[in-house]
């Protein structure tokens, strides 16, 4: 696969941006009620780059140390940039995510919440956190499963405070994610969370329809991911 041309970068942002306004707009929703998360995980800097000068400021990636390799030269640029952790976070990784990241989108245990609350309390700072709720409640997925996401959920606001800012979720690939997302919105709104990352490049508009605060979009901007 070939990397995308910064100009087919801009396009692809260009017309992705303008069918989240459009979705929102149709769910009676402000476009700036949304935010884009750009998926730059296994693309290089340079699609970052590209993407940077078309505007874009909010990326999400999978690995921490390809995120601190990437984004820690960008940001001495674009002091602007905002970094999220998106990818499923190991308990050792918890410090150096902490460190480079905004936001951390995949608390899903009550290990790795162990681990954010050390490495904040060493780094001095608290990225915000999302709770990953398993909305399929899928064996092969990460994410706290529907059953036990209440009292998780609480927990982790009682750990973290105005840190724990929302919820995240990836539903099954072969069900309507409607539903899905429909439960998500719903129990972030029983504990009074302002934010809701769900949908992506398949199904972002879907997502919006039905209250997604972030959608997090790779393909559609940078093309398929290399091998």
């Amino acid at each position: 696969m070939t990397e995308l041309s910064p100009s087919e970068i801009a396009a692809n942002l260009a017309c992705v941006r303008d069918r989240i306004a459009a979705a929102a707009r149709q769910a009676g929703r402000l476009p700036q009620d949304v935010t884009l998360v750009a998926v730059s995980k296994t693309h290089p800097a340079a699609a970052v780059a590209a993407a940077v000068a078309a505007g874009q400021t909010v990326f999400g990636e999978n690995r921490v140390q390809e995120a601190a390799g990437k984004f820690l030269p960008l940001r001495a640029a674009n002091p602007r940039l905002r970094l999220h952790i998106i990818g499923g976070l190991q308990t050792n990784k918890a410090r150096e995510a902490v460190r480079v990241a905004d936001v951390i989108e995949t608390l899903d245990r009550p290990r790795l919440a162990d681990a954010l609350e050390d490495a904040i309390a060493r780094e001095g700072r608290a990225p915000d956190l999302l709770v990953q709720v398993n909305v399929g409640d899928e064996a092969q997925k990460s994410g706290i499963p529907r059953a036990g996401a209440d009292a998780f959920i609480e927990t982790c606001q009682a750990r973290f405070g105005a840190a724990l800012t929302g919820l995240m979720c990836i539903p099954p690939l072969d069900a309507d994610p409607a539903a899905h997302f429909a439960w998500l919105a719903g129990c972030a709104a029983r504990h009074g969370l302002r934010v809701v990352s769900m949908g992506m490049s398949a199904d972002y508009e879907t997502a919006i329809a039905q209250g997604a605060t972030h959608v997090r979009l790779g393909s559609a901007i940078f093309g398929t991911r290399p091998a």
